[in-house]
């Protein structure tokens, strides 16, 4: 496990399970949502974007948790050795963001891109959650097995599997 790619829905449990693996592997973590957002909470340039991206693909450890652009999310799923898939049910998604939202009214969320706004960022992965079935489905989880021929996938379907993902992996 050296090239790291994980990867759900908002709300999945996505970065608090790429902190603990980090922590654990010891290889370095990047948040998409640290490459795509400036200080000030604005979108970067594309390019700017893809250079980093691809800089970080081309390096030999890497744990990298999000989405992106459809683009680099593709590249990404073929350079990783290891696919871990966050499918929680759409409801614990939900009560993700909204707990994250809560407590965003009092404590910044940590990774949180600096400048952003939690509600706005809120209302963004409600509306992307709500889109989601027409993704995140069951033909996009046969394509994921069919493209991760040769690397190690893990499907976490469930928030008590999320909860032991790191401890069943880094004893």
């Amino acid at each position: 496990m050296k090239k790291v790619a994980v990867f759900g829905r908002p709300g999945s449990g996505k970065s608090t399970l790429s902190k603990a693996l980090a922590s654990a592997s010891g290889l370095p973590l990047y948040a998409l949502d640290s490459l795509v957002y400036q200080a000030n909470g604005e979108r970067v340039a594309r390019a700017i974007f893809d250079e980093a991206h691809a800089g970080i693909l081309a390096s030999e450890r890497w744990i990298i948790e999000g989405f992106g652009p459809l683009a680099a999310f593709h590249q990404r799923l073929e350079t990783a050795d290891t696919l871990v898939y966050v499918d929680l049910p759409y409801l614990a998604s939900y009560w993700f963001v909204t707990k994250r939202l809560l407590k965003g009214l009092f404590v910044k969320p940590e990774g949180w891109p600096e400048g952003s706004s939690v509600l706005k960022g809120t209302l963004e992965s409600y509306k992307v959650l709500r889109l989601s079935p027409a993704f995140w489905n069951e033909a996009f989880l046969s394509r994921l097995k069919t493209l991760s021929t040769g690397k190690t996938l893990h499907v976490i379907n469930s928030v008590a599997e999320l909860d032991h993902f790191v401890r069943e992996h880094f004893r």
